[in-house]
């Protein structure tokens, strides 16, 4: 029987290429001559540093532009409040992967609204999507690709 898994996940990798050049940018750019500004990468966040937070928003805007740039959704990022302290800025920007409980159940009834002759069930992080044809799956998947969700989605495993 063909199917297909729903999955939200992220390329840490090109996450890690995309603040490296963020910061690059960082050093280089005009406004941020003698600023002590950058980026630091943890397990699953970005934390920007700054003298104040108009630098920040600046700094989150040079981010977003090379995650786009390096093939990343910007709706898997989440942003904390801004921390001031000691004449310091930091912001906290966390990185989402995964499909939690809520949107992995939404992601099941929105499926099952549309009646189609598929089953769905939820497995861990991801929604696994079965049905007799091929064509059905393939309509399942444009139908979600139409649904405006709050993290980006990805298909894998297709099988025939």
């Amino acid at each position: 029987m063909p199917s297909f898994d729903v999955v939200s996940e992220l390329d840490m990798h090109e996450v890690t290429n995309a603040v490296d050049q963020a910061n690059r940018e960082v050093t280089t750019r005009y406004d941020f001559k003698g600023v002590d500004a950058k980026f630091e990468t943890g397990d699953g966040f970005v934390i920007m540093h700054a003298e104040v937070d108009f630098q920040l928003q600046q700094m989150l805007l040079i981010l977003q532009e090379k995650l786009v740039k390096r093939g990343i959704d910007i709706k898997c990022l989440e942003l904390k409040d801004i921390e001031e302290s000691n004449l310091r800025c930091r912001q906290q920007v966390l990185l989402r992967s995964g499909l939690d409980k809520e949107l992995a159940k939404k992601i099941v009834k929105m499926i099952k609204d549309k009646k189609m002759k598929v089953q769905s069930q939820v497995q861990g992080e991801q929604v696994r999507v079965t049905g007799k044809k091929r064509d059905d799956l393939q309509q399942v998947i444009a139908m979600l690709k139409e649904a405006d969700l709050e993290l980006p989605l990805q298909y894998q495993n297709f099988r025939d």
